[in-house]
Order: C-alpha cells, then sequence, then structure tokens
C-alpha cells in the first residue's frame, strides 16, 4: 500500500519561512510527476507547484520567486521550501504523485493527509 506523508507545516509570522517535505513509501517502482496544492478555507483546493520526474518546474503565478519545489528521487521525496510567505497563503498544503507500482503499467494519483500552513502576525 502506498503513503504519501507531509511534514514541516505550522503557525509563521508574515515574512518567514517554513519547508514542508513529503515522503512516498510503499512498493513503487516509479515516481512521475509530483506536486503541492492547497487549499484555504471556503476556497477550492488549487495547484501550487509542480516537478517532474526531470526537475522540469511550474509554479502559480502568486508564489513565483517565493516558493521552490524540489525532489530527491533516491528518496520518493519531495520538498516545497516557502519564502516571504503572505497571510494568503493560509491554507492546508496537500502533496500530490503519479506513481507506479510496476513496469509497464499505468501512474495512479496519490495524496498525502495534508499539513497546515498558517501565516499570522
Amino acid at each position: 500500500q502506498v503513503q504519501l506523508v507531509e511534514s514541516g507545516g505550522g503557525l509563521v509570522q508574515p515574512g518567514g519561512s517554513l519547508r514542508l517535505s513529503c515522503v512516498a513509501s510503499g512498493r513503487i517502482f516509479s515516481i512521475n510527476a509530483m506536486g503541492w496544492y492547497r487549499q484555504a478555507p471556503e476556497k477550492e483546493r488549487e495547484l501550487v507547484a509542480t516537478i517532474t520526474s526531470v526537475g522540469s518546474t511550474n509554479y502559480v503565478d502568486s508564489v513565483k520567486g517565493r516558493f521552490t519545489i524540489s525532489r530527491d528521487n533516491a528518496k520518493n521525496t519531495e520538498y516545497l521550501q516557502m519564502n516571504s510567505l503572505k497571510p494568503e497563503d493560509t491554507a492546508v498544503y496537500y502533496c500530490n504523485a503519479e506513481i507506479v507500482l510496476r513496469p509497464w503499467h499505468q501512474g495512479g494519483d496519490y495524496w498525502g493527509q495534508g499539513t497546515q500552513v498558517t501565516v499570522s502576525s
């Protein structure tokens, strides 16, 4: 059984930084794209950033220049470095990954349980 487990959320003042981590575990053959999403209260879940298996990245405009997504393929782990945090970044952050369980099979979509990030003075 595959699991994604996030860590690193918390309370931070405006302008501060946090680093989120997401570890994938289980019987994994390979991981294709990985990403981070967030959902603020009473809002829809939105894509924050994605990274392909070879390291190509993409960001929502509101976080460009402040957030950095990265991954360590050997550890089946992705990260989200968040700098210059703003109150509007407050949300539950979810990691996502397309995981292949067997060779020559399509990847499936997996989600973490979410970690709360609160930016407030």
